[in-house]
């Protein structure tokens, strides 16, 4: 399940791209599969490991076009192991609402992006996640978790204070603000609700299900996503410095 769209953030085949914050790996592996150089960074470990384990398995399976690379590592955002300039395009997905100095990470983003380099950076939307916030303590209250819901004024604002220039949004995942919803009210961690289940279910079929089942239900979160799409989806460029180093 990709958050970032891929028409709007293109890769060419060599980029060298950084998913910062990677977790599981959904969009490195996108990235891998599209023939980037890949750098999935996390600073849980047993995650790291994870991906690792599923870069190796993709190489083997023929996954990636020849010439791709993928390395998974544990790492800061806050201090990126990286020299100035060296990625081509980096993916923030679901992150900063976790971080307290968000513009900390923003400018150690910029930082290692490349002038002319592109940058997708998601968060939660802020009417599905203050609903969330609202009906319970323990979805944000707890350590590592969300400690802000950004509105997507402030996001891009933020992005332009770091020097970044957005160039385009959207909104994603309509299908899931209803089931967090769901699972805020009965329990976080309550999985064998009828309710939660249920809801499950149609989140598979839209993944796994038949194509005709499949096709209803993204053409409903394509209605929905404009107003309860779960995340908020920010597209932004490093400037290329003029003639004499200068922006």
């Amino acid at each position: 399940m990709l958050t970032v769209d891929f028409s709007r953030f293109p890769l060419a085949p060599g980029d060298r791209v950084l998913d910062l914050g990677c977790g599981g790996g959904r969009h490195a592996f996108e990235c891998y599969r599209r023939g980037a150089n890949v750098i999935a960074l996390d600073q849980n470990t047993e995650e790291i490991a994870e991906v690792r384990k599923w870069f190796a398995a993709m190489e083997q399976a023929g996954e990636a076009p020849e010439g791709a690379s993928a390395v998974a590592m544990e790492g800061n955002a806050l201090a990126l192991p990286f020299e100035d300039e060296y990625f081509d395009k980096i993916i923030i997905s679901e992150v900063m609402e976790h971080i307290p100095d968000d513009k900390g990470v923003l400018n150690e983003m910029f930082r290692v992006l490349k002038p002319g380099g592109l940058l997708a950076v998601t968060v939660p939307r802020w009417l599905p996640e203050k609903i969330c916030w609202a009906l319970s303590d323990e979805y944000h209250a707890n350590e590592g978790g969300h400690i802000r819901i950004y509105r997507g004024d402030e996001l891009l604002e933020k992005l332009k204070d770091a020097g970044l220039e957005p160039y385009g949004t959207h909104h994603a995942h309509a299908l899931h603000s209803p089931y967090w919803w769901i699972k805020c009210a009965v329990g976080v961690d309550n999985d064998k609700a009828l309710p939660v289940k249920a809801y499950h279910q149609l989140l598979v079929w839209d993944i796994v299900g038949t194509p005709v089942i499949s096709s209803l239900t993204r053409a409903a979160e394509r209605a929905l996503n404009p107003v309860i799409g779960k995340s908020f989806v920010a597209y932004a460029s490093k400037p290329n410095r003029a003639p004499g180093g200068t922006a």
